[in-house]
């Protein structure tokens, strides 16, 4: 750490790793110190010259004797001396919460001091101003409610006295009980009471004062915008109006709230250290950084990777074909290499990329070597739908143990393994992704010919059910698809310990329900984050009548084929 001077203020400078490296600018928000900072610099400096100082009236710096002194014009004053002190002529700048803010108007001033922008958690105030007049009323509503406490911090000595006396304390149980942090030496900082006393002068000296409406705030530094989908300040909507104003702007996304630099450091330098090096040297973008990408014309899974096991035929093949029509790269696996080559060979010449892989999804070494390949050669995927499945079909007291094995082994086991090793690649990452569980109407309506078959298809639901509630955290979606009937070849593939298969095969075919109609409500699953989905006709009403009379569908699950056909008016 040095102190330089900086107009009517000593700021605290504190500098890491060799300067000969293109140097990352870290501003920390309020009512942090650089500290706040401390995991992700650490994660930096070995490929980085990290520089970080305490702003105006926090930490180790000095405090201006006037509240009116915190304006933004001072606070790039500061920047810009902290960057002739350090002496480079161009940084990668990085801010958070009022650091971003003050980013923001420092990128538009003082553009070529800055080869990119990294902004986590704070839109500039012009940008935000536009917003909240133009935005539709409920969406800037929505904002003003966030950011209730900017008025609150209007009221002359209020804020001071809730500094130093119920504020820290509640701050503290805030981090913890919200995302987790624990308090570590740096952070809260030892000065918090007055570094948030003297904070509250940033709100009382730029939130209402006139912005110059003509002058637009459009920015020419390429920007990354770090989105914290928990921060409880900052609404999407306000985030996403930001695109218009930056012609080179990559977006990104990651499931921590306001503090995802404490609660998510890994991911959060990841990020910075990706988009500087692309920036800096024209380093090999990731597909993360790829896909984040701002653009007209973008389809919404453009650069997304999406694996689909049972690719080969049936809903596996319509959805690997309906993801491939959107944009994304698709990797099409079956235990049926041929059929597998078949979906990528028609998805190349249809739509874009996808690649054929064999495994057999019942084998727990084969699905771990498979999962590494796609994680070594393709990256983590965004979206893993585990399809694959047969079908035994007759009584159970028919089964043998070979039967239930193999059912469970397909059905079952499949979907815990891809569950748990692309899971596990997603949390790894730290950017969300969704797994996608095919079940059945079987999962909840009760079958005497389908035994085996249900049993695997409720055990998927609740697996679903169950790691959705875990992964939620981590900003990974889980769905469980049930669809009914539907014009599949797993009829005519089924095992048959009784019971007629021609006519299981007629009944399907006269459904007439097509995969591909189940592959849109996939589709459209993920991208709502839908739970459960009950597919078609038979699949909406059993799922109901599951949830309203269960009695019921144990009541109809009684009757025999003959049963049914007198129902039906035949003999």
């Amino acid at each position: 750490m040095r102190f330089i001077d900086a107009g009517d203020v000593r700021l605290a400078l504190i500098e890491q790793g060799d300067p000969a490296r293109p140097t990352l600018l870290l501003i920390h928000g309020y009512p942090d110190t650089h500290r706040v900072w401390d995991e992700v610099a650490d994660l930096l400096v070995s490929d980085f010259h990290v520089v970080r100082y305490d702003v105006r009236g926090a930490g180790r710096s000095s405090a201006p004797s006037e509240g009116h002194a915190y304006t933004l014009d001072h606070l790039v004053d500061d920047l810009a001396a902290v960057l002739d002190a350090i002496g480079k002529d161009t940084v990668h700048l990085v801010g958070h919460d009022w650091g971003s803010i003050q980013g923001w108007e420092a990128v538009r001033r003082l553009p070529r001091r800055f080869a990119s922008f990294t902004s986590l958690g704070g839109p500039g105030l012009d940008q935000a101003s536009y917003f909240m007049k133009h935005a539709d009323k409920r969406d800037a509503a929505g904002q003003a409610m966030r950011s209730w406490y900017i008025a609150a911090f209007q009221a002359p000595g209020a804020p001071e006295l809730a500094w130093r006396t119920v504020v820290p304390r509640t701050l503290t149980r805030l981090m913890r009980l919200s995302e987790g942090i624990q308090p570590r030496d740096g952070h809260p900082a030892d000065t918090l009471i007055q570094d948030g006393t003297n904070g509250v002068n940033l709100y009382r000296a730029n939130m209402f004062a006139p912005r110059d409406a003509a002058n637009e705030p459009y920015v020419e530094v390429p920007v990354q915008l770090i989105e914290a989908e928990k921060d409880i300040f900052v609404s999407p909507k306000l985030l996403a109006s930001l695109h218009q104003w930056v012609p080179r702007m990559w977006h990104r996304k990651i499931p921590a709230g306001h503090w995802a630099q404490r609660s998510h450091p890994g991911p959060v330098a990841r990020m910075i250290g990706e988009f500087a090096r692309h920036i800096e040297d024209g380093a090999e973008p990731s597909r993360e950084l790829l896909r984040a990408r701002v653009a007209e014309g973008r389809k919404p899974y453009d650069q997304r990777l999406v694996v689909v096991t049972g690719a080969g035929s049936g809903i596996g093949r319509a959805t690997a074909r309906a993801f491939a029509s959107h944009g994304a790269e698709v990797i099409c696996a079956d235990i049926d290499l041929d059929a597998a080559r078949r979906t990528a060979r028609e998805i190349g010449r249809l739509y874009g990329t996808a690649h054929a892989c064999q495994v057999d999804v019942s084998a727990a070494d084969e699905m771990e070597r498979f999962a590494a390949y796609v994680r070594d050669e393709h990256g983590t995927p965004d979206v893993v739908v585990n399809n694959a499945g047969i079908a035994v079909a007759g009584p159970f007291l028919d089964h043998e143990v070979a039967d239930w094995k193999r059912i469970l082994d397909v059905n079952l086991w499949s979907v815990i393994h891809g569950c748990r090793l692309f899971g596990r690649q997603m949390v790894e990452r730290g950017e969300g992704g969704h797994i996608v569980n095919i079940a059945s109407l079987a999962a909840f309506a009760p079958s005497r010919a389908l035994p085996a078959y249900s049993t695997s298809k409720a055990a998927v639901k609740m697996l679903s059910d169950c790691l959705r509630a875990e992964l939620a955290g981590k900003g990974i979606g889980v769905t469980a698809i049930c669809p009914g009937f539907t014009s599949t070849a797993i009829a005519g593939n089924a095992t048959y310990l009784g019971g007629d298969r021609s006519m299981a095969e007629e009944a399907l075919r006269r459904r007439g329900y097509p995969p591909e109609r189940v592959a849109a409500h996939i589709l459209r699953a993920v991208h709502h984050n839908t739970a459960v989905v009950p597919v078609n006709t038979e699949g909406k009403v059993g799922y109901a009548l599951s949830r309203i009379s269960p009695g019921l569908l144990r009541s109809i699950a009684r009757l025999t084929d003959s049963d049914m056909g007198r129902l039906a008016g035949k003999d």
